[in-house]
């Protein structure tokens, strides 16, 4: 792939309106402690450069690029919701690649006894991502329906907006526990990681990131998603816990 720096280098150099344009954002929660590191690494780089970031559930972000909403790159906690909007023609062809990668876990105050997924048939209230619009639930989902626990569980299973809130959920003590990120694990002020989810049960947690058709046209999006694949990224990725190959 041609380095874009030339053009970034220009567009610095330039400072014209187009070269100043803002970049938009939409990223999935779960990443929010690390984009926003990663914005501010950038900027010391870039003088001038403007981020708008936008945090939340990977589906809800993708129906909402889908409708129209502004947006230069897009950061999915899944696959999914990425070849959603390729197909919809939201995202630029040839403008997908892995960024990271991530691990699902069991979390609930210290000392509660879980050492495997059947334990939790003896918990109260357990919370996950609502499956329709987030990645994590889905994983937990596909998890627990492999272990064949989803249906027996049933209404205890609490549905959050995101991984984030659910997370929330568990370190406040509103439920006995909740499936996160390892990466959200690490956040918590109370809980603790009590399980590993065996990764058999659920697909790789990857995280593909994608620029729009809207973004492709805007060298500051285009510069800033070639900087997520330097070395100075990786670090800042690996240091919030993700994996990045």
């Amino acid at each position: 792939m041609r380095s874009l720096l030339p053009a970034l280098l220009l567009c610095l150099v330039l400072t014209t309106p187009v070269c100043a344009a803002e970049v938009r954002l939409s990223v999935a929660a779960s990443m929010t402690d690390a984009v926003n590191e990663l914005i501010a690494s950038y900027r010391i780089k870039a003088a001038g450069a403007s981020f708008l970031p936008n945090f939340g559930s990977s589906g809800a972000l993708a129906k909402q690029i889908a409708q129209g909403a502004p947006a230069d790159i897009f950061i999915s906690a899944n696959p999914k919701w990425m070849s959603y909007l390729v197909e919809q023609g939201s995202i630029a062809p040839g403008q997908v690649r892995n960024l990271a990668f991530n691990s699902l876990v069991f979390v609930g105050r210290k000392g509660l006894a879980v050492a495997s997924l059947e334990d939790l048939a003896r918990l109260g209230r357990i919370a996950i991502g609502s499956p329709r619009s987030v990645p994590a639930g889905q994983y937990a989902e596909q998890a627990l329906k492999a272990a064949g626990l989803y249906d027996r569980l049933g209404d205890r299973l609490v549905m959050a907006q995101d991984v984030r809130q659910a997370l929330v959920y568990a370190d406040r003590g509103e439920t006995d526990g909740a499936f996160v990120y390892r990466t959200d694990a690490l956040l918590a002020k109370e809980a603790v990681i009590l399980l590993e989810v065996p990764q058999g049960l659920y697909d790789e947690v990857t995280y593909p990131v994608g620029l729009t058709q809207a973004g492709a046209k805007n060298p500051e999006a285009v510069a800033f998603l070639e900087y997520l694949a330097a070395d100075e990224a990786a670090k800042i990725l690996t240091k919030y816990g993700f994996v990045v190959r």
